[in-house]
């Protein structure tokens, strides 16, 4: 059984966890390895361009969307790919546990992003206003 009164938590604490984790990921990127760098890297290592700037959007989306909570469920949906092509990438180079730098953290990761799409925003979250076409006219008589 689920406990309603924790549940909005639970998927606050995830996607806060999560929000950190993207952030961690881009701050690397950019002011320690350096986006020239990192970019470069994966292009001489045979990844097409559209593959890094997917893994960038879906960065930028999972960092600030899931830490106001706009649109958790579908950012979670949106960077799932990503993670599950990073947990093939380290398993096949370096096998499962996380101390040799394996698939242990990124499949984590993944289910994480799982749970995020099926729990939804959770507590204090922005959410996203309802569209004009979809709400319900209130006619003053």
């Amino acid at each position: 059984m689920i406990e309603q009164r924790t549940a909005p938590y639970a998927a606050l604490l995830l996607r806060l966890a999560l929000s950190f984790f993207f952030f961690a990921h881009l701050y690397r990127k950019f002011a320690v390895t350096g986006y020239e760098g990192w970019f470069n890297g994966w292009i001489q290592a045979g990844y097409p361009a559209w593959t890094l700037y997917y893994t960038l959007i879906a960065e930028f989306a999972g960092a600030t969307l899931l830490l106001v909570g706009v649109y958790s469920r579908y950012v979670a949906i949106f960077a799932l790919p990503l993670m599950i092509a990073v947990s093939q990438l380290w398993f096949s180079r370096k096998g499962f546990w996380f101390a040799d730098g394996g698939l242990e953290f990124p499949l984590c990761w993944t289910v994480m992003l799982v749970v995020q799409a099926l729990l939804g925003d959770g507590a204090y979250s922005l959410g996203v206003p309802t569209p004009a076409s979809k709400r319900a006219v209130q006619r003053v008589s």
